[in-house]
């Protein structure tokens, strides 16, 4: 069965090296950016409804979404935020789980959602695990200046539209300390994917049943030749057919 990690973290925490890392693994990833992003090409039904909701002043010449323009309309508006994402979220959850179920139908031992945004939109239902990339704000600030070209005031908007990245951490399963070298960023990764992934195997009930079997008729198999007697083998053998 295919194990579902979410990752996010916050703006300019560098969550986009962490999901290279994954790919690099040879583990899929579902980005919820590059989702968005499709969801709104002119033309798309979501493109329709952004464009009725804010006016064409958040379009570039050629018809496509001015994201920045975009953004300075709604990280300083709560109201005008939760617009958006009213249109945005249910064209990009359901352009995911599309490929998140491909994935599991192709029987991939492991598929990862990146979505920024996975606490503040209530998406954990989506993932079995979360992986949060964390880094100190005082270095998130200064990445999302340098980044954005944005003034101090510009990007601490940003950021504060956002949860606070230590409150994320203590909602995660893991956490990757962004702070550290890439080296060890694939350390954490690998020591945790190994983990999750066992973890996943040695707790399906069904497959532990299994397993329990194996052993069972291997030591009855033993038992009925010291004993020379077929009927325990064959009481043992409806009682795991039974528990199966």
């Amino acid at each position: 069965m295919t194990l579902v990690i979410g990752l996010t973290g916050s703006i300019a925490s560098g969550k986009s090296t962490v999901s290279q890392m994954f790919k690099e693994m040879g583990i899929p990833v579902i980005d919820a950016d590059e989702i968005s992003r499709d969801v709104v090409k002119p033309g798309m039904p979501a493109w329709r409804e952004v464009v009725e909701k804010f006016g064409r002043e958040i379009l570039f010449d050629d018809g496509t979404l001015n994201r920045k323009k975009l953004g300075e309309v709604i990280f300083t508006s709560e109201t005008k935020r939760e617009e958006l994402n009213a249109i945005m979220h249910p064209a990009i959850r359901n352009k995911m789980l599309q490929q998140r179920d491909g994935f599991v139908l192709q029987g991939e031992r492991a598929v990862v959602l990146d979505i920024p945004l996975l606490f503040e939109s209530k998406l954990t239902h989506l993932v079995e695990k979360i992986i949060v990339v964390y880094v100190d704000e005082d270095v998130q600030l200064q990445r999302l200046m340098e980044r954005d070209q944005s003034t101090e005031q510009e990007a601490r908007q940003r950021i504060h539209s956002q949860i606070p990245v230590k409150e994320k951490v203590e909602l995660a399963d893991a956490v990757i300390n962004n702070n550290g070298t890439n080296r060890n960023h694939l350390r954490s990764l690998k020591k945790y994917c190994n983990l999750g992934l066992y973890y996943r195997y040695f707790n399906n009930p069904r497959r532990n049943t299994f397993l329990f079997g194996i052993v069972l008729c291997y030591c009855l198999f033993n038992l009925t030749k010291v004993y020379k007697s077929d009927k325990i083998l064959s009481h043992f053998s409806l009682i795991y057919v039974i528990l199966l």
